[in-house]
């Protein structure tokens, strides 16, 4: 029986062996034909149908995950049958209808995200197909001989979020949502909103107010969204949009949708497909609500078990040090959930109370992986270094490869591993930061800040020989 294909029970305890077995189990039915995908409890194992709008179990409230049956193929074949489909949409990239969905870096992985839905029916602009960089500054700025940097920023909104919004929003298209909903701290939001216009549903995003930068405020603005800035931060917007979503008949799209995670999941399917089905060592990324974390985790568990890599490389999950509770909660070996006020430059990870800490302590625990925290000076110096090379990223994003150069300090990763470090967003999503930290008279240690000079050749000259080294 394929690891993949494992579900457990939590009424029965047994390990069962297909979606359709968890239904048999729960509901009593004996000839209960296939079904692709099922919503499972993470907790108690109860189970939903496919399009069952509810987003927590409705026996002891906890998060659910999508169950697929497994694949005809695995192996070669299958990833012989993803490789074909990137070669299929190279020349098919065009931005709408089920073409789009052919050129999507996430529906290409149907088989893990949703398979029961078609490219005609996905909510899609094409998303994924991000690149992996190369860039031996920034690697020898962490420490390490091989460090790519896989840039999710170069998705449509410039987030990550947009691999898990296609899913979300394909899928609230097929529940019949009236209006989709989501607490964010400023990706998120913006994602919602282009994917909510893309699908023609009214969005509803509850911001913190004063606490959103300005890029990922004006594309939400932008897109259309309704915008609330809450008076609180995205502990408290969260909790308002989860208690509000059911009682107003709104479909959430947070991390606590399945299908967000499911369709997040390909981030990393995408990274191994462009090493050649080559696993790295280790891969690195930024850790706030720990969807990302808790997608990374399932991802790799399948893909280990349906045979596209031989061995799983471990995961560093990296918080910043004013928002850690998962990395203080790994230090003191998961023994009880933390929580803290969140304070953090790095505004997409400045999250006190992670929503998918269970999932996430799993996808730690099954990688060997390990949680680490740094601090904003460190992030905003790793985001120089990044933005320095070319590549460019918010300051979030930045935390994974400053995580990479602590854990290399540490002796925790080897000098010669292979890394990839997750880049989540792109560099203007927050000028603000970028700005401050080349300010004139900036003390910090990558400044490039701008210089005032007359309107003279002479001036511009002296300029050139200091740039150029001139004597």
């Amino acid at each position: 029986m394929p690891a993949a294909r494992r579900v457990f029970s939590g009424r029965s305890g047994q390990i069962l062996s297909d979606v359709s077995d968890v239904v048999r189990v729960h509901a009593g039915i004996s000839n209960l034909p296939s079904v692709p995908t099922i919503q499972v409890c993470d907790d108690c194992g109860h189970s939903l149908g496919e399009l069952d709008p509810r987003l927590a179990c409705p026996d002891c409230g906890g998060l659910l995950s999508l169950a697929h049956d497994a694949p005809d193929v695995r192996g070669d074949a299958l990833r012989a049958r993803l490789d074909a489909r990137l070669d299929d949409a190279r020349p098919n990239y065009v931005a709408g209808g089920a073409t789009a969905a052919r050129a999507s870096g996430g529906w290409r992985f149907r088989e893990r995200i949703l398979p029961s839905v078609d490219d005609a029916a996905a909510v899609s602009q094409p998303e994924g197909n991000t690149p992996l960089f190369a860039r031996e500054r920034v690697a020898r700025w962490a420490g390490v001989s091989s460090l790519l940097l896989k840039h999710d920023g170069h998705n449509p909104s410039g987030s990550f979020k947009d691999r898990g919004m296609t899913v979300a929003l394909t899928q609230a298209k097929r529940v019949g949502a009236r209006a989709v909903a989501c607490a964010s701290t400023g990706n998120t939001s913006a994602s919602l909103a282009a994917y909510a216009s893309l699908a023609g549903i009214p969005a509803l995003v509850f911001v913190p107010a004063s606490q959103v930068a300005l890029g990922k405020l004006a594309q939400t603005l932008g897109y259309g969204a309704r915008t609330l800035l809450v008076r609180g931060d995205f502990d408290d917007c969260l909790r308002l949009v989860r208690d509000g979503a059911e009682r107003l008949g709104i479909y959430l799209v947070n991390s606590v949708n399945p299908f967000r995670i499911a369709g997040q999941q390909s981030c990393v399917l995408e990274i191994l497909q462009q090493l050649a089905w080559d696993a790295p060592d280790w891969i690195a990324l930024p850790a706030g609500n720990l969807g990302n974390t808790s997608a990374f985790g399932a991802a790799l568990r399948a893909a280990k078990s349906l045979g596209l890599i031989d061995r799983v490389p471990r995961l560093l999950a990296v918080q910043a040090a004013g928002a850690a509770p998962f990395a203080q909660g790994f230090r003191e070996g998961f023994t009880e959930r933390r929580r803290v006020k969140a304070d953090t430059v790095a505004t997409a990870i400045k999250i006190g109370d992670p929503a998918s800490w269970d999932r996430a302590r799993r996808a730690i625990a099954e990688s060997d992986g390990v949680v680490t925290d740094v601090r904003d000076a460190d992030i905003l110096e790793a985001k120089a270094a990044i933005d320095a090379a070319g590549v460019g990223c918010e300051p979030a994003s930045a935390a994974s490869v400053a995580g990479v150069r602590r854990m290399v300090a540490e002796g925790v990763i080897d000098r010669d591993a292979r890394v990839v470090a997750l880049l989540t967003g792109h560099v203007l999503k927050d000028p603000g930061a970028l700005v401050e930290y080349h300010a004139p008279d900036s003390p910090r240690p990558l400044a490039n800040a701008p210089i005032e000079v007359d309107a003279s050749l002479d001036d511009i000259a002296r300029v050139v020989d200091r740039l150029t080294g001139a004597p």
